[in-house]
Parts: structure tokens; sequence; C-alpha cells
């Protein structure tokens, strides 16, 4: 039998990490040598031998997580939002003085959601207007969310390497807000609302006809394949991949 991958969770306390807690403990492969809340000192990662850390805590604290963990040539499969250009840019350097470890930074973990975010952008080059809705869950801290950024961020790059030219809107008056976030040109809309958990809706539109493309997450547990299947790969893939859609071969 292969020797156990030693994970541990950060933010283990919250609704993604006891779900991911769990999917580890199941995982046959995987051992969970630490399970961290917010008032835990990290060194607890090196004292149990952690080889993969799986964080979901809060924008906050997630840069120095991962500093943390790469500095220690612990990989790292990171949930958390807040990861704009300049952490970007931080990571890599850091990562660049540290070549064999990996960090995968994903906006989503559900891997339908991913392949939504993928036909979505392959799309989008065919249709003359694209619009996104995202709908959560009232505690979410951040929007737009994440998906939802790195949906409109491809779809916007599909769009201008396939030379489309701005979608059409005549709008000339409107309210603060009523058309949504502009990311790189694409409107986003962010629902927040009880009952939800995770959902996106891609509406693409031509003359004479509409496409959409949905996905949505009922429960925690739906990302936890997603989450695995990071694990399992980060070792071998060093230096930072942001996407999951890195990971599973979408062009094979």
């Amino acid at each position: 039998m292969s020797e156990m991958l030693k994970v541990a969770v950060l933010g283990a306390k919250g609704r993604m990490g006891t779900a991911a807690v769990a999917a580890i403990n199941a995982a046959q492969d995987m051992e969970l040598v630490a399970a961290l809340g917010r008032a835990d000192s990290l060194d607890v990662l090196l004292e149990r031998g952690a080889q993969v850390i799986v964080d979901l805590t809060v924008p906050d604290s997630t840069e120095a997580n991962i500093h943390f963990a790469v500095e220690h040539g612990i990989h790292a499969v990171v949930g958390t939002t807040g990861w704009d250009a300049a952490r970007l840019a931080a990571l890599e350097a850091l990562l660049a003085k540290h070549p064999e470890t990996g960090v995968l930074i994903a906006p989503n973990f559900a891997l339908g959601s991913v392949l939504a975010t993928r036909f979505a952008a392959q799309a989008a080059r065919y249709f003359d207007s694209v619009e996104i809705i995202e709908l959560h869950h009232p505690r979410k801290v951040d929007a737009p969310s994440g998906t939802a950024l790195r949906t409109a961020q491809l779809v916007a790059a599909a769009r201008a390497a396939a030379g489309v030219p701005d979608a059409p809107d005549a709008t000339e008056t409107e309210l603060d807000g009523a058309r949504g976030a502009s990311i790189d040109g694409i409107p986003v809309h962010s629902v927040r609302l009880a009952g939800l958990v995770a959902h996106q809706e891609v509406l693409l539109g031509s003359h004479g006809e509409a496409l959409t493309i949905r996905h949505d997450s009922f429960n925690h547990e739906s990302f936890m394949p997603g989450v695995l299947l990071g694990v399992r790969t980060v070792g071998s893939r060093p230096g930072l991949t942001v996407g999951l859609d890195g990971y599973m071969d979408l062009d094979g």
C-alpha cells in the first residue's frame, strides 16, 4: 500500500472546512493530521508533518497561511478568496524561491462549475451579448464571487481573442448598480438570498436566440471531489495554478 498523504485543513470549523475534514477522513489515501481554527498556531503543521494544507479560512489570513506553507515546503490547496493581482505576484515570487512546492488557488471546487465556466468561455465568441448572474447565501463576505470574477475574465479574454465587439447596450441613464459590476466589460450581477448555497448563470444572447449555462451547488459536499482532486494533484504541479481546470486536462 502506498504511503498516506498527510493533509491539514485550515478553517476547519467553517462549513467548507467541516466538509473537507469529513472528506479527507473518508479518503483511503489520505491522513488528516491537523484541523486548525483561527486561534491555532501554524507550527502544528510542522509538528504533524503536513505535506498538503487545504486553506478554507478568510481573506485576511489566507496570504500569511500560504506563505508559511510555501516557506516550509508544504503544498497548498486554496479555496479562500481575496487573491488579487498583487497578492498573486507576491506568491509567484515566493514560489520561485521554492521551485518544488505547488499551490492551487481555486475560485470553485465544484467540477460542474469549472466545466460550466469553460463552456461559457468557449461559447462567448459566438454571441453578441454575455452577462453573468451569481447567486449565493447571505453569509458570503464578497461580491461578486470568485467564480463569477474568473468566469467573466475568461469570457472577456475569449471574446477579445476572437475580435468580438462590445455587447450592445443603449442604456443612457441608470441607478447606481443597476447594470451590475463590470468585469473586463462583462456585466456581473450578485444575488444574496437566504436558502441558497452557490449558483451561477451565464446568459448569452444574439438576434433570435439565447443560451443559458447554469450550475447549482446545493450543499458543501458538492465541492469535495474537487478538493480531493486538488490535494492529490498539487504535489506533482510545482508553482502556482489558478483554477481547478488546470488539473482537469480539459484540452485533452
